[in-house]
């Protein structure tokens, strides 16, 4: 396991303490998105298919840091679009790490060279590189060539000045196990501290709808991969009762709140995932929204995901109740061979609603009414005093002027 000791314990005293407070749902780790712009256009993402008027927008230092204080998690991930594009992206990341936040800034590492000296490296700051497989796999999932090596210079760079660094690896339709458990070889060769990875959501706006993987695909894959796996020394920052999850071997609901986005929105329901609408604060996220209605066999658009921003929650809640489970797992590794768990029934789900149209339509009206009104064009009219006229001025260099309405 890739996590740091004292971050495990830390984050596990958290679950622990919440536990025993009784809380029902609480969030394990806050998803900061500052900004939606980013110097990608990957086939498979469904972030970045907006407006130019809201790609332009930003959350501001004091925005980021007060999301932070409202969720209260221990661990926070800086995503995007692409993070390293914020003008005060480092001042963000220092604000969290002066309060002892655990922070991850997932980047697609084409800035990381370049912006690297504007951070340090620190027991509380982890870079989370997108790498989506070897060279072809990845310049392909990115759409666009050269992408690969230039994330693995700027990798082998951070680590040669200190920093923590991990992986962040999505796996689509017809990733082949052996090339998957290759890469996860190769970039261990490399130094990284760990590797996370899940199956792409089929986002509705993504270009490429072709790739997503089913849940039964998504099992198959995975028990594959891990089944090559066996006896290496991979090391993920995911719960071992994650990946078990992904190989099929759990049964597990989402549990959408445990890790709450922050965008430059609002707080977004229900996930990360998938947006449909927005609460003003943290507080109204989780008292207001109607969680029952999400979730695999709860909602169409739920019904494939098993990615880790709903469902590692699970596995981290399911450690603290079963701490014995955990530990067989993390000794032996995902099981591989026996028979699946039974899957979720899709009978009672509702059907999927699309709102994204609507809500552009209504963030565009917002950005509107904050512009400030155009400053009235000023119109010069230069007159001369008439040279019998007592009552005229004198003659001076200032010219009186006319306010006219704007064109």
């Amino acid at each position: 396991m890739a996590v740091p000791i004292m971050q495990a314990v830390r984050v596990g005293k958290y679950v622990v303490t919440q536990h025993l407070k009784k809380r029902k749902r609480y969030p394990l780790v806050l998803m900061l998105e500052p900004l939606f712009r980013c110097n990608l256009a990957c086939a498979g993402c469904g972030k970045i298919d907006y407006p130019a008027a809201i790609l332009n927008q930003r959350m501001t230092l004091q925005e980021c840091l007060d999301a932070d204080a409202e969720a209260g998690a221990p661990v926070i991930a800086v995503a995007g679009g692409e993070p390293l594009l914020h003008k005060e992206m480092p001042e963000i990341i220092r604000g969290l790490i002066a309060r002892k936040k655990y922070v991850y800034l997932c980047t697609n590492a084409l800035l990381l060279e370049k912006k690297m000296d504007e951070y340090e490296p620190s027991p509380f700051f982890s870079w989370d590189v997108h790498l989506d497989g070897d060279k072809s796999m990845h310049d392909s999932s990115v759409c666009q060539d050269g992408v690969y090596e230039r994330a693995v210079a700027a990798i082998k760079k951070a680590k040669a000045r200190g920093f923590r660094l991990s992986i962040n690896c999505t796996l689509f339709d017809g990733a082949d196990p052996k090339r998957v458990a290759s890469f996860f070889d190769e970039v261990m060769a490399m130094g990284v501290d760990g590797i996370m990875t899940a199956p792409g959501y089929a986002y509705e706006r993504a270009p490429d709808q072709e790739h997503f993987l089913n849940r039964q695909k998504t099992k198959q894959l995975f028990r594959d991969i891990f089944r090559l796996g066996k006896g290496k020394k991979w090391r993920f920052t995911q719960s071992p009762l994650f990946l078990n999850f992904l190989a099929g071997n759990e049964q597990y609901h989402c549990t959408p709140w445990g890790k709450p986005l922050r965008n430059v929105f609002g707080w977004q329901r229900p996930c990360y995932l998938l947006g449909e609408g927005y609460a003003k604060s943290f507080k109204e996220l989780m008292d207001d929204t109607k969680w029952d209605d999400y979730g695999t066999g709860n909602y169409e658009k739920c019904a494939d995901c098993m990615v880790h921003s709903g469902y590692e929650s699970t596995a981290v809640m399911d450690a603290v109740r079963r701490p014995w489970h955990i530990a067989k797992v993390a000794l032996f590794g995902p099981e591989t061979e026996k028979p699946m768990a039974p899957e979720i029934s899709l009978a009672n789900q509702r059907p999927a609603q699309y709102v994204f149209s609507k809500q552009v339509e209504e963030q565009m009206a917002e950005i509107a009414a904050r512009k400030p009104a155009k400053a009235p064009r000023v119109k010069v009219i230069r007159t001369e005093a008439k040279a019998d006229d007592a009552s005229a001025p004198a003659k001076t260099d200032a010219a009186p002027v006319e306010a006219t309405a704007a064109d």
